[in-house]
């Protein structure tokens, strides 16, 4: 499926959700409900923020995490792609959206990065 619609079947998906828009971003896509940032439209895939609680939902279904290189390094962030067979459900994809919409509430200022970072702390 080309980019765009795939864009376009991923926002119709979502479409139960209120205030559900994409913002362009290091390639692909942001994908945002009002505010809150939740998933990641890249190469065709589908990815949404996951937490404790949610993540063994998507590593059971054997799905990996969204990965990409900064400043030559690999890092590895908490949104797992979504499986294909959800995807294809709009009920439960809007569950699992929600899931990560709500996971983004609970924890607004916990970094989603698990790379460390390297060279001197920035305060002071």
């Amino acid at each position: 499926m080309r980019d765009d619609s795939f864009h376009e079947f991923v926002l119709d998906q979502l479409s139960a959700l209120p205030e559900v828009r994409t913002r362009a971003m290091f390639g692909g896509h942001g994908l945002y409900q009002a505010d809150r940032f939740f998933g990641i439209l890249m190469d065709g895939r589908l990815y949404l923020k996951t937490d404790e609680q949610s993540r063994p939902g998507y590593v059971e279904r054997g799905m990996g995490p969204f990965i990409y290189e900064k400043a030559r390094r690999t890092l590895t962030i908490n949104y797992f792609e979504v499986p294909p067979d959800v995807l294809e459900s709009r009920e439960e994809l809007v569950a699992w959206a929600r899931r990560a919409i709500q996971t983004r509430v609970a924890n607004p200022q916990k970094s989603v990065r698990n790379a460390k970072q390297k060279g001197p702390h920035p305060s002071g």
